[in-house]
């Protein structure tokens, strides 16, 4: 892989959901990019995303051609103005891409495959699945896990219930609580005594509240991992 003035590099497109998880996926790639791209440099970036509250609407009424329409407004604003290559840094909504990626007017990261490949990576062979609960309650993740060979193990009932409160009524507002922290740790924490060797932060907000050093289990940071899997696929040999 070439760098500095050398490579050429694509301009990545945001199709952003919450803000609190589409600026940690943003600032990750303009932070990390200048290791590869030399000082002050990073990708050309757009983002776009409709009000929150209009994801949400179509969430809490299970209208999911309704998001993939909002996703597919995004999609088409960012190629108009020049984007590559698209990425979403928002777990939940991946559930509506298999509506429009053919319709798409540019290719797709999509979190899940590249959360899973890392995992692969590693040798992980059961994931904990945190997230939304219409995250965990979908098959995003299962479907790609199940790909590479790879064992999940979804919280009960009311721990999804409970982490999709705080999810929705506290991060997704920049509201960090420690009692909630404390619920996330003991929520891993049942993850690992049920057999898993990771935990998939599945929400691209949970890392605002959990990372490596406080977690009970290796973390796999969807936020993150999409952010420099993107940088990856930015930078194109000439």
């Amino acid at each position: 892989m070439e760098t500095g003035s050398q490579a050429k590099v694509n301009h990545i497109g945001i199709v952003a959901c919450s803000a609190e998880g589409a600026a940690l996926c943003y600032r990750t790639i303009c932070s990390e990019a200048p290791a590869l791209l030399g000082a002050h440099a990073h990708p050309e970036i757009s983002i776009h995303t409709p009000p929150f509250a209009d994801y949400v609407k179509r969430l809490n009424d299970d209208d999911w051609p309704g998001v993939a329409g909002l996703m597919l407004e995004s999609a088409n604003k960012l190629a108009a103005i020049g984007a590559d290559f698209l990425i979403c840094p928002d777990n939940t909504i991946h559930k509506a891409l298999p509506l429009i990626e053919r319709s798409s007017p540019l290719p797709w990261l999509h979190i899940a495959q590249v959360v899973a490949r890392e995992a692969a990576q590693r040798g992980q062979k059961k994931l904990g699945l945190t997230g939304t609960r219409w995250l965990v309650d979908s098959d995003v993740y299962p479907e790609k896990l199940s790909e590479l060979g790879i064992d999940f193990l979804r919280p009960g009932v009311e721990e999804r219930d409970q982490i999709d409160r705080i999810i929705m009524q506290e991060l997704v507002y920049g509201i960090f609580r420690p009692e909630s922290v404390a619920y996330f740790q003991a929520v891993i924490d049942q993850l690992k005594s049920g057999g898993c060797d990771a935990v998939i932060l599945g929400c691209t907000e949970i890392p605002l509240i959990i990372n490596q050093d406080n977690s009970p289990l290796p973390v796999l940071d969807s936020t993150r991992l999409l952010a420099r899997a993107a940088l990856t696929r930015a930078i194109v040999a000439p």
